[in-house]
């Protein structure tokens, strides 16, 4: 007998009786997708602008990464790291030369974007400094290694204590500030990990004068620079990592999120011989970690990035939505942060809570990453007319949220 088409009510029900409620209750019980769309169990289509916390970089069932990742699953899922397989030392070459790393320079492989900071943070150890030294604003992961450099109270505190040697936070994108820390700390620092964006915490970039320092004291006191490019690589800021704006070459970066296309993987690369040496045989390990599955899906996305001109369509369609939202001159929006398909709309009162929940009753997937910050970090294809419908939607939607806001703060 036929069974019936599960119901979002029935899903979630289910859902609450039977996963560890770390995530709370889901919006949405999602059915499939395609492009720039996803549909629920219940039918309803919804405009996904968020990508999966850009993660979905080539929208929703791509063709190339769904047959990539059928014919090697018909060929060979997983084996051991005791042997290596061509879709693994393939992508690893991609990712060094799209990464600009010099002669000696090496990838490891892993399922995740806090897995390649836990990575990174062995390789900073290895240098024979204990200190880390991480940003305010900063989201690194959270296992206990990487929660250590996540700044977040929220997220840490409940965990105390957490890795030793991590100094306090330093002011993001203040140089005077990551002067006085090196002046006093350079000596015990092992690594400075920094993101180029900080995509949690409102899609904030670095300055590039500011990344330029970062290389700067970090060369001269002996330290590495960490490149945290997990949310701001492979291609979404319309360049394949977001520092190399900035025409700096790091120590290390650490890739996840894209580089899959929806497929779990993360990497750490390590920049030239002596780095790479830092981390020798039997001194890290994964086993699931460069899995030819992986791989597969992680060569599809790069052969269409590269092949299909992403990176200058990326550049040209986030102008457009950056031209888009701040040509609607709502009162509400404030401007735009970031580039590319990695944007924040900024707005004036604490309204991106309500004005999500009334965007995904209206058909689209939006992040209130902060109550006065949209994050956008939708498909590197995504279509100008699907910008074209969520602008022409907007305005009503920050227009309710705010005579709901002023609503709740008359009657408290």
């Amino acid at each position: 007998m036929t069974q019936p088409a599960p119901t979002a009510p029935a899903v979630l029900a289910r859902y609450e009786q039977s996963l560890l409620g770390v995530f709370g209750r889901p919006k949405l019980v999602l059915d499939h997708g395609a492009g720039d769309f996803v549909w629920d169990v219940d039918g309803n289509r919804y405009l996904d602008l968020v990508g999966g916390l850009a993660v979905n970089c080539l929208g929703h069932a791509h063709p190339e990464v769904a047959a990539a990742v059928a014919q090697q699953a018909a060929r060979l899922i997983h084996v051991s790291n005791f042997f290596t397989t061509p879709q693994q030392v393939e992508l690893a070459e991609r990712l060094l030369a799209v990464s600009g790393a010099p002669t000696g320079s090496a990838v490891f492989f892993a399922n995740s974007g806090t897995e390649a900071n836990e990575a990174a943070v062995k390789l900073a150890r290895r240098t024979g400094r204990p200190g880390l030294l991480a940003t305010t604003g900063a989201f690194h992961g959270r296992s206990t290694g990487a929660l250590a450099l996540t700044h977040k109270p929220a997220y840490r505190e409940p965990f105390a204590p957490l890795l030793p040697g991590v100094l306090p936070h330093v002011p993001y994108n203040d140089p005077d500030a990551l002067r006085a820390v090196f002046a006093e700390h350079g000596d015990e620092i092992g690594a400075f990990v920094v993101e180029p964006v900080q995509g949690e915490a409102g899609v904030l970039p670095a300055d590039p004068e500011y990344l330029g320092l970062a290389r700067e004291l970090t060369t001269r006191h002996g330290a590495l620079l960490v490149l945290d490019e997990i949310q701001s690589g492979i291609g979404r800021t319309g360049v394949w990592f977001a520092h190399q704006r900035a025409g700096i070459t790091p120590d290390a970066i650490t890739v996840a999120k894209g580089l899959g296309g929806g497929f779990p993987i993360g990497a750490l690369i390590t920049y030239g011989t002596d780095v790479t040496a830092l981390l020798g045989a039997g001194q890290h390990g994964t086993t699931f970690g460069g899995n030819p599955l992986a791989c597969a899906a992680g060569l599809a996305v790069l052969e269409v990035i590269e092949r299909d001109g992403v990176l200058e369509r990326v550049e040209q369609v986030g102008a457009k939505l950056t031209d888009a939202i701040v040509g609607l001159a709502h009162p509400q929006i404030a401007g735009m942060r970031g580039r590319g398909m990695l944007q924040g709309i900024s707005l004036n009162a604490p309204i991106s809570p309500r004005a999500c929940v009334l965007g995904q009753d209206a058909g689209f997937i939006l992040n209130p990453v902060r109550e006065d910050t949209i994050r956008l970090a939708p498909s590197l294809l995504l279509e100008t007319e699907h910008i074209d419908e969520f602008v022409a939607a907007l305005s009503g939607i920050l227009d309710t949220a705010a005579e709901e806001n002023a609503a709740a703060a008359a009657g408290s």
